[in-house]
């Protein structure tokens, strides 16, 4: 599964698996080491393909298959 994703979007996921709480672009892209507006734009798709969900407007977590796609 994650052989889908690129670099950028496996970063973001381990990012947001690191910090365990909702976080918005500019905590996931320093964690992630990728810029803000990159991370807002593949936030859209990761969030699209259920891999993360927003609870809270503009903060972002990691859905269990996002922590799924991590482990292989």
């Amino acid at each position: 599964m994650l052989s889908e994703l690129g670099d950028e979007e496996k970063a973001i996921l381990k990012a947001l698996n690191e910090l365990k709480e909702p976080a918005g672009c500019a905590a996931i892209g320093e964690k992630a080491g990728v810029n803000w507006r990159r991370v807002m734009g593949k936030l859209r798709g990761l969030s699209k393909n259920g891999y993360v969900e927003s609870p809270v407007k503009g903060k972002y977590v990691i859905t269990d298959k996002g922590k799924q796609t991590l482990k292989y």
